[in-house]
């Protein structure tokens, strides 16, 4: 039984098509037809039924997806590892995350690729984008708070985020003179966009309400950190982005009555992707910068 047979079961599984599972292993499609055709003799049943839009996998190819899975992944990206070890890296990285995060936290820990001989290209994007970068892989490695669904891609955790509430001292005063739940009722506050992701978590963790909309959107934290500091209402925004303003007393943290929540950060990437050494390498030296 073909080991490269396996792989393209394993990928044919996954996108439930075999143009896609194509694409993914740079094969031709009457390749990976001839590949599933020859394992489903090997094993004496079907694998997968055809439709009209891709393939359906049977229960057998259920059972075998979820027996040698992993382990190949496991085995193709360690083997990719160890290519990079022995080789000069080069060639051009793609990395995607939200402007903010890209611009505060991961922009100034990405040395070590430049220093391996990396080129970097790096894009702005949020969780959808992100995921169909990788998955037509336009992208290698993305950042992003959400944890993947398709079975195509893969992830892990980085570290958290603290969520904050903060205003500027005068409007934090009047909050607090108010009364916590009325004042940020009265007070006017101010969102990533009108479904309010952040601002969401952290009322909801503390059993608060607030059924106004914001006064203002901008879809870049940096921008509402500026309204901010000018006064302008009161948000939830990530630790990080307010620290050196809590620090020097611009900004003040709200404080929450309950809990403090926190977001959790992830690496993702498709997981064809680690077959390329620089991939695995770049996967490998990102954990290690953005986990300090």
């Amino acid at each position: 039984m073909s080991l490269l047979h396996l792989r393209t079961f394993v990928e044919v599984h996954r996108c439930c098509s075999i143009s896609e599972a194509a694409r993914a292993l740079s094969l031709t499609q009457p390749a990976v037809s001839q590949h599933i055709a020859s394992l489903e003799a090997q094993l004496g049943r079907a694998l997968f039924v055809r439709h009209a839009r891709g393939v359906r996998p049977t229960p057998a190819a259920d059972d075998l997806a979820m027996a040698i899975g992993d382990g190949l992944d496991r085995a193709e990206t360690a083997l990719a590892t160890a290519k990079a070890r022995s080789a000069d890296l080069t060639g051009t990285l793609h990395l995607a995350a939200p402007a903010e995060y890209l611009a505060e936290y991961v922009a100034p820990r990405l040395a070590p690729l430049i220093e391996a001989g990396l080129d970097l290209r790096l894009h702005i994007g949020g969780r959808d984008a992100l995921y169909g970068w990788l998955l037509s892989d336009a992208v290698h490695l993305g950042l992003t708070a959400s944890v993947p669904a398709d079975p195509r891609l893969d992830w892990i955790p980085l570290g958290t985020e603290t969520l904050q509430a903060v205003a500027i001292p005068a409007i934090a005063d009047r909050i607090h003179d108010l009364g916590l739940a009325d004042g940020l009722r009265i007070v006017p506050h101010i969102a990533y966009d009108l479904e309010r992701p952040l601002l969401r978590t952290w009322l909801s963790a503390n059993d608060l309400a607030v059924d106004r909309p914001p006064v203002a959107t901008a879809p870049d934290m940096r921008v509402l950190r500026a309204m901010l500091i000018a006064g302008i209402g009161w948000s939830v925004m990530p630790d990080y982005l307010t620290q050196e303003q809590r620090q020097a007393g611009t900004l003040r943290e709200i404080a929450a009555p309950k809990t403090t929540p926190r977001n959790a950060f992830h690496l993702v990437w498709a997981r064809t992707a680690l077959r390329q050494p620089r991939v695995a390498f770049a996967r490998d030296a990102l954990l290690a910068a953005l986990s300090e």
